[in-house]
């Protein structure tokens, strides 16, 4: 079971003080929590992609290359990469070099995105969202499992003997994990392949990412992977904590109360008990999250979203200490018990060079 954490990279006013990070101060934050990471024991550090604003992080290569170098052992990964609007070839082309600057340490999870404009400003029509994340998605993966491509589809030029470099490290492309919230099709996408399937377990209550997941470990075992219970599976989450429950929820409510993504909407009551937003204590944090295994089944990731919303960097180190320390020793040990020894780990490149039908 892999724990980590990944963030949207948003720059938000903090509403307590007033202030808001500039850019500048908001990417070094992300790499300084990246670090943290690693020191607090947790096996995943993933950015998001965006090109808007509030958000800073266009260029998830760009930062995960950067962290790469002054980590050891973290995998690093993302939290979308945009695989409507950025070109299948560029993505084969910039990961595979990652994989190479990280002596493997590197997967990602392909996404739509959540932001409509980004379709036009990438030459795309959002319209055509579903079919172009399945014709791109054909694509990167015959890129990095064919030497020479020859390749024609509806939303690019033609490839004529075509190779994309660096080649994947160790003949290995770096695990694909397909995230969605709302989409059966990506779903499908995910089981067809026999990639990961990462449902960000955040905003919906837990009956639609049941029906999402138990879809994803249905048809991964109709397309002959594996059993259901042998799919790759990824969750998303949110937690805020403090030692005193009553504190947490002080502490964390003018952040809940105004942030951009759910601000002046349902109380902070009513969002912890109709979605798996935990603010509280570690322990009410270690039994909310031991929960999702009875709803979903053995999985193999679990991701947090603990820097968004204005909190201050040092509070969200803060966090940090907590989760590693406290929580996911806990997690680490409950998860392991009882589980079947068919349900496979979470994907490294180590294991996965291991595998004869890796590639």
């Amino acid at each position: 079971m892999q724990f980590g954490i990944f963030s949207v990279g948003d720059v938000t006013t903090d509403p307590t003080t007033g202030r808001t990070p500039s850019e500048g101060e908001r990417i070094k934050a992300m790499v300084t929590i990246a670090l943290k990471a690693e020191e607090v024991g947790l096996d995943v550090f993933a950015t998001g992609e965006h090109h808007n604003p509030p958000f800073v992080p266009s260029s998830p290569t760009t930062m995960l290359g950067y962290i790469a170098a002054r980590t050891e052992r973290l995998i690093l990964s993302t939290a979308t990469t945009l695989i409507t609007t950025n070109d299948p070839v560029k993505i084969a082309e910039d990961y595979a070099m990652l994989q190479h600057l990280a002596d493997g340490r590197v997967d990602l999870i392909l996404g739509r995105g959540n932001t409509g404009p980004v379709y036009p400003w990438f030459g795309q029509d959002i319209r055509q969202g579903i079919p172009l994340a399945v014709e791109n998605y054909a694509l990167l993966h015959k890129l990095w499992r064919e030497d020479v491509v020859d390749w024609e589809g509806r939303f690019r030029t033609p490839l004529q003997g075509f190779t994309a470099t660096p080649r994947p490290l160790d003949g290995v492309p770096p695990f694909v994990w397909h995230g969605s919230i709302r989409s059966p099709e990506i779903a499908e996408q995910a089981a067809y392949y026999g990639d990961g399937f990462f449902a960000n377990n955040i905003f919906w209550p837990k009956e639609h990412f049941i029906r999402l997941i138990t879809l994803y470990r249905q048809r991964y075992a109709h397309y002959g992977h594996g059993t259901p219970e042998q799919a790759i599976v990824g969750l998303g989450g949110q937690v805020f904590m403090r030692r005193n429950s009553q504190d947490a929820v002080r502490e964390f409510r003018p952040y809940f109360d105004n942030a951009p993504v759910y601000g002046h909407g349902p109380s902070l009551e009513d969002f912890m008990t109709e979605t798996p937003l935990t603010v509280g204590s570690p322990q009410q944090v270690i039994d909310r999250t031991l929960t999702f295994r009875e709803h979903f089944g053995d999985y193999q990731r679990q991701l947090f979203l603990m820097d968004h919303a204005g909190l201050p960097l040092k509070t969200v180190l803060e966090q940090l200490d907590i989760l590693g320390e406290e929580v996911v020793p806990v997690l680490r040990r409950e998860f392991a018990k009882d589980r079947p020894a068919a349900v496979p780990d979470g994907p490294t490149h180590a294991a996965r060079t291991a595998e004869p039908s890796a590639a």
